[in-house]
């Protein structure tokens, strides 16, 4: 096309732009200084209303305009005196066109050509494009990224400032920004993987007022990928298939990473497999290792090592790589089934013996040993009928094990001939073989054996109650080896028959009733009575056998009441009525149902209703006071059969728990008096410990003299203080005394004479003197004599002599310490006038000594003992 065509062509253009409404501004007229440096932001052209697709081009190529509608310069640009203009043309996506007049204008002048323009002013504004630059880049330092400008440098002297990250926070002093050009500046190799970009705010202000000029502007400062990083393995190469597995089975997927830059050919991997790949096959893109064919056999390979190598750049040459070995292991399967190491085994066996090994049968097996598809499980597959045979596996060698559960008999049997079956715990898969079989030949051994009874358990019915020295049966034995009973004889297990109902004939093996025998007694179970017979041969060998005795029932029991007291209660003055329960030991047709009657007598007071076979319910005919009834019933069982049973009945008034009343409140307090019951015998127990120790006490052994007292006598003292010779206490104090003597009854003072010999009433001599009183007669007299004295010995001293006086009358009689205990006397015709002068006869009051007027004949020789062992004289 030549040059006046197109011209033409743009002429046209215009025109049609013209006559189109136009979507930017028509004019654009800025003002700038002289000398602009390259990228230097002239205006910006407003895209708002012409859509999101459109095309910028621009007439002058000191100039360059960018899709967002940015005018800068392309390099230093020199503005003449007049000023210059070019222009914009926009296109949009459907190929419209509109032109936009573009006027510079030095600062310092304003064009008189374009006064008559027409102006529109524009917010101002910062270039927005994010910047990058490229990962590792080599240098040299510092190096050029873009320029930044301000609308504000068109008509202010300005200078700019970064500040953020990659400039004064970590990672500082990578950037940094010429302050009267804006030029911004990398000053370090930057890592992509590290930092993928950086954003930092450039600040621009007035270089003459030192203040913002227009906003902070955000820069987003992009740092390129290069494929530095070579992909790497992120989980273990460790997988596991299944032997036999069928071709395509999934065996696992190899992951990798790249650490370059996602969705990039920096971060495209490609998997390749290395070797066997007659077995294994890997996807290229995602790594998943899949089976080739079925050939995979454990008992051959278990597991195989593949070398695997990672690409990226998809697997270009020049891309990054890195290899792996991946570990494939193969799972057992049961595709082995275990072996015979022979066909037939040989063994021997001696009879009557249990529980014995008798043969170990070894087998072979290459799965997986100590797994279900390895262990051996054995079965005797013939010749076992008689259940003669066990086996079980050695768990250790898998190894079977054959023994014998039930004795064997070689008079029966010499040979046996067994079939045993070897199979795994797992069931055989992928493979055309069977379960093997092996014979093994067992030969029985000769033993001499015990007699044995014809049957193991005899059983026997017998009635109970049969008369003693009834024959219920015979048990016999014969010889194994002669098969003869010659020469046997029969014992009873005495231990086996715990109610010795049954004997055994020695000879005969006949076994008789010697006791009766009880089908209600607690030794039959079931109506079943077992006893164990021992049969010994002339060899001393012995063989048993049980009896099992079948007791049949008789109709020995009649009915009874197992609970023969009942209560009735009258509530509210009504009647009532009791529930009587009856059993019957007897099984049917011995027992139950029961008919039961009133006796004669007691018609008109009770009776009967409601029977359910084993009960009946007593009821009052008529009212009744309270108090307890005997009441006879005539019970029979369903034979006829039965007596009369006495059922003591309580008629009282019950509360509203249905007890009587004087019971519920002993129930409410049983507990308090059992306690009290408790309490009290304890205290009669220590009680009686503490007389049995004051009955029993050793005491001091004392020597009866029988001098007629010239070695004593009485002191007189006028002190007030007792002498040395002198008691404190008294020993007894009469009735109307004082302790210090100055009662107005009988209480004179008495001074220390010289003591006197007097004769009792059987004229045995008793004697007063410094030590005390002692006499082996009656002290009645002598008690009478100083009874009235103020002085006396207390009851403590009273209870020490006591015992020693008893003591040495005892050991002068017959050498042995008196106790409270019966002794032989001889029996003169009458009673003692004293009766029991035991230690533990009388309990009196303490609390006064009246009963000292009256004593009677059982209390004057104790009386006369007590006397006080000294006297003294009172103040």
């Amino acid at each position: 096309m030549s040059q006046n065509e197109l011209v033409s062509v743009c002429l046209l253009l215009v025109l049609l732009c013209s006559s189109a409404e136009s979507c930017v501004q028509r004019h654009v007229q800025v003002r700038v200084p002289q000398k602009l440096q390259a990228g230097y932001v002239i205006s910006k052209v407003n895209l708002v209303d012409c859509g999101r697709h459109t095309y910028l081009t621009c007439s002058d190529p000191d100039f360059t305009v960018q899709t967002d509608g940015t005018i800068f310069t392309s390099h230093l640009t020199t503005v003449p005196d007049d000023g210059k203009s070019f222009w914009i043309w926009v296109e949009d996506a459907t190929g419209e066109m509109w032109k936009v007049d573009v006027t510079l204008s030095l600062a310092d002048q304003v064009s008189q050509k374009s006064s008559n323009a027409v102006l529109k002013r524009f917010k101002r504004r910062w270039r927005p494009l994010p910047f990058s630059v490229t990962e590792n880049d080599k240098g040299p330092f510092p190096k050029d990224v873009e320029l930044i400008a301000s609308d504000s440098s068109v008509d202010r002297t300005v200078y700019y400032s970064i500040r953020g990250m990659g400039v004064d926070t970590e990672p500082e002093n990578v950037f940094q920004v010429i302050p009267d050009s804006g030029l911004v500046r990398v000053l370090k190799t930057v890592d992509r993987e590290q930092y993928p970009k950086f954003e930092f705010m450039a600040h621009v202000y007035d270089k003459f007022t030192k203040t913002e000029s227009d906003d902070p502007l955000p820069i987003i400062v992009n740092v390129l990928d290069l494929n530095d990083n070579a992909p790497e393995f992120s989980d273990p190469l460790l997988f596991v298939v299944t032997e036999q597995s069928k071709q395509g089975t999934y065996v696992g997927k190899v992951n990798a990473t790249d650490k370059d830059e996602p969705n990039t050919l920096h971060t495209k991997i490609k998997f390749i497999l290395q070797n066997y790949t007659d077995l294994f096959t890997i996807d290229p893109s995602n790594g998943v290792i899949r089976t080739v064919n079925k050939q995979l056999d454990r008992e051959t390979q278990e597991r195989f090592f593949v070398n695997i190598e990672i690409r990226d750049m998809d697997g270009a040459m020049d891309g990054l790589s890195a290899r792996g070995v991946a570990i494939v292991s193969l799972t057992d399967i049961n595709d082995n089934p275990p072996t015979f190491r022979q066909s037939t085994f040989k063994a021997q066996v001696l009879e009557n013996q249990a529980s014995v090994l008798v043969l170990r049968i070894p087998v072979d097996d290459k799965d997986l040993k100590g797994t279900p598809n390895w262990n051996a499980v054995y079965e005797i597959t013939k010749g076992n009928e008689s259940g003669n045979f066990w086996m079980t596996t050695d768990p250790v060698t898998n190894e079977g094990l054959l023994y014998v559960a039930k004795p064997l008999d070689r008079e029966k049997q010499e040979k046996l001939n067994l079939e045993v079956t070897a199979r795994n715990q797992a069931p055989l898969v992928s493979t055309t073989g069977t379960w093997q079989t092996a014979l093994v030949e067992l030969n029985v051994g000769d033993v001499d054996e015990g007699p044995e009874f014809a049957a193991p358990i005899l059983r026997l019915k017998v009635k109970e109650n049969v008369p003693n020295g009834t024959l219920i049966g015979t048990y016999t034995a014969t010889d194994p080896e002669t098969k003869s009973s010659n020469g046997i004889r029969y014992y009873k297990i005495p231990l086996s028959d715990p109610g010795s109902w049954i004997k055994v004939e020695e000879s005969t093996g006949q076994l008789k009733t010697i006791n009766t025998i009880d089908r209600e007694s607690h030794l039959v179970i079931n109506n079943t009575y077992n006893i164990t017979v021992k049969a010994v041969d002339q060899s001393q060998k012995t063989g048993t056998g049980t009896v099992m005795i079948l007791i049949e029932d008789v109709n020995d029991n009649v009915p009874v009441v197992p609970e023969s007291n009942r209560v009735v209660c009258t509530m509210d003055g009504k009647r009532s009525s009791t529930l009587v329960d009856a059993v019957d030991y007897d099984q049917t047709p011995y027992s139950g149902p029961f008919t039961f009657e009133l006796a004669s007598g007691v018609t008109g007071k009770w009776k009967l209703k409601n029977a359910t076979g084993t009960s009946i319910i007593l009821e009052q005919a008529e009212d009744m006071p309270n108090g307890v009834y005997q009441v006879p019933l005539l019970i029979k069982d369903l034979q006829g059969v039965g007596q009369e049973q006495m059922v003591s009945v309580r008629v009282c008034d019950c509360d509203s728990d249905g007890v009587c009343s004087g019971q519920g409140v002993s129930a409410r307090l049983g507990a308090w008096g059992i306690l009290a019951m408790l309490l009290s015998l304890l205290l009669i127990l220590l009680l009686c410990l503490l007389l049995l120790f004051v009955c029993t006490t050793k005491g001091e052994k004392l020597r009866m003299t029988d001098d007629d007292g010239s070695g004593g006598m009485l002191l007189k003292s006028n002190t007030e203080a007792p002498g040395e010779e002198v008691k404190e206490t008294p020993l007894l104090i009469t009735p109307g005394s004082k302790a210090d003597g100055s009662g107005t009854k009988g209480g004179g003072t008495l001074d220390y004479q010289t003591i006197r010999s007097f004769r009792g009433g059987y004229g045995q001599q008793n004697t007063i003197g410094s030590q005390g009183m002692y006499g082996t007669g009656q002290f009645g007299n002598s008690f009478q004599k100083y009874s009235d004295m103020a002085t006396m010995e207390t009851w403590q001293t009273n209870e020490v002599y006591l015992d020693n006086k008893l003591l040495y009358f005892n050991e002068e009689d017959d050498r042995r310490f008196a106790a409270d205990v019966l002794k032989p006397y001889g029996y003169e015709g009458v009673g003692s006038p004293a009766g029991s002068v035991g230690c533990c006869s009388i309990i009196s009051d303490q609390d006064t000594l009246d009963f000292l007027d009256t004593l009677g004949p059982k209390f004057r020789t104790l009386a006369d003992v007590c006397t006080s062992k000294t006297v003294r004289r009172g103040q």
